[in-house]
């Protein structure tokens, strides 16, 4: 009796997903709850980074990533909110504290020698980021919006779809 073929494993993508901001400033408080909610579906493959804000440091958290998402409030943000697909650009210097994911993966760039892997945002559009805040009603409502999407792209990581997404 002959043995049946085996099959080699399925390989799951990485995806490294960037959540910040400040949960004590009421609707900054969005990325890292559209973290905290990506964390509970426990999805296979995915990496959950959470900080305050971007710093140069976080280019290595993406090393060996397939796909990165970032997540995160805007106060200009067309509602709901925006996904779109980001490119290494922006100036930085050693001493830089926040960054825009596109000075990230400019030193990711830098840092590497290669060109970082495909990275996209999601940025939910807030309305009060006061300390001491709660969360504004309709940025409530955005962030559940958000959700479905975040956890949809988490489970199908795929860049052409992801890249189909983009609005």
């Amino acid at each position: 009796m002959s043995e049946p073929p085996v099959r080699p494993p399925k390989v799951v993508a990485k995806v490294v997903v960037f959540g910040w901001g400040n949960t004590s400033r009421g609707d900054d408080a969005i990325g890292p709850l559209l973290l905290a909610d990506l964390e509970a579906a426990q999805l296979p493959g995915v990496e959950t980074i959470e900080d305050f804000q971007l710093q140069i440091e976080h280019a290595l958290d993406m090393v060996g990533a397939d796909l990165v998402l970032f997540l995160d409030a805007g106060t200009q943000t067309a509602a709901p909110y925006v996904f779109y697909e980001a490119k290494p650009a922006g100036v930085f210097t050693a001493s830089t504290h926040a960054l825009l994911p596109e000075a990230v993966l400019s030193v990711y760039r830098q840092v590497q020698g290669q060109e970082p892997p495909p990275a996209f945002v999601l940025c939910v559009r807030g309305e009060q980021f006061g300390l001491g805040e709660p969360m504004s009603e309709v940025a409530i409502e955005r962030l559940e919006a958000a959700k479905g999407l975040v956890r949809e792209l988490c489970a199908q990581p795929d860049v052409g779809l992801w890249r189909a997404r983009v609005v």
